[in-house]
Parts: C-alpha cells; sequence; structure tokens
C-alpha cells in the first residue's frame, strides 16, 4: 500500500443528530459522487484549519474544541441543521484508495433547531429509528455505529 504521509491524516467527523423522538438522521449521497454514489450516510466532513485559524487561541496559542466546532459548522452546512450536546461515540482510521490515511471521528448530538436543507451532494434524507434504519442502503459500518449510538442514548437495542 502506498501512503503518501505516514504523520498527515485527513481528518473527518460524523454527527449522529438525536431528535426528541428518538429518530435519528441519515443523508443520501448524489449519484455523481466519487465515494458511495447514492448511498446512505451520516451528515458530516473534514476538518479544516479554518475551523480554529480564524479564531482566538488561548494564552498558549492552542485552540480547544476545534472537532466540535467543525461539526457544527458541518452539518449546518450539510443540513441547515444546529446542534448541541456533541458527545464522542467512536473513532476508525483507513488509508484511502489515493494513498491518504484517514481519521474519522464519529459523535451523538442532539438536534436543537432548524429545517432539513440539503446540499447538491445529498438529495434525500430520512429520519429514522434503529429498526428502520435496515431498510436503507447504508454504507459499511454507519449501521453498527447506529447500534452503539442509541445504545449510548439509553434507548433498548433489539437485533
Amino acid at each position: 500500500m502506498d501512503i503518501k504521509d505516514k504523520k498527515s491524516h485527513y481528518i473527518s467527523i460524523t454527527g449522529k443528530i438525536f431528535r426528541s423522538d428518538g429518530r435519528v438522521l441519515i443523508v443520501k449521497r448524489a449519484p455523481n459522487e466519487k465515494n458511495y454514489p447514492n448511498r446512505w450516510i451520516l451528515p458530516g466532513g473534514k476538518l479544516t484549519t479554518d475551523d480554529y485559524l480564524n479564531l482566538i487561541p488561548n494564552s498558549d496559542g492552542l485552540w480547544y474544541n476545534v472537532l466540535e466546532k467543525a461539526l457544527k459548522r458541518e452539518l449546518k452546512e450539510e443540513t441547515n441543521l444546529e446542534v448541541e450536546n456533541v458527545d464522542y461515540l467512536i473513532d476508525m482510521a483507513f488509508i484511502r484508495g489515493d494513498g491518504i490515511p484517514t481519521l474519522i471521528v464519529a459523535c451523538t448530538c442532539d438536534f436543537k433547531v432548524g429545517l432539513v436543507k440539503l446540499p447538491p451532494e445529498l438529495t434525500d434524507c430520512a429520519w429514522v429509528n434503529l429498526e428502520e434504519a435496515k431498510n436503507y442502503d447504508l454504507i459499511m459500518g454507519v449501521y453498527e455505529e447506529l447500534q452503539l449510538a442509541f445504545k449510548k442514548k439509553g434507548y433498548q437495542i433489539y437485533v
């Protein structure tokens, strides 16, 4: 495997947005997307330096809560929703086909406010419970993450 740079990674963050009725938002990628076209995913995206460079660092020149801020930005961009109570769930690493190491941090969060509005790279959305999620063409690993998220949020899991 040809790894471009063993020290540099893309860092992405995803959010399982829970409504008060126990449903979580999933979104469908457009047919022209390079990775996983027409498949259902969890909203989120990549961390960029803009997620912290435009903020005032602390007295030691450090920025805190960068991932949470990036997740809130990505969720607003991809769904038009604002969230709260961001909580770490799980992470995974893999090497992309182009040799770029990637780290994905998965979180749970609670819907705060907004109406779903999707960008062109997403074509559909659904608020689902865990049982309903089985009926969607989810990318690998998403259902398992949903199981963990529902369990963490205190919902009874039946498999």
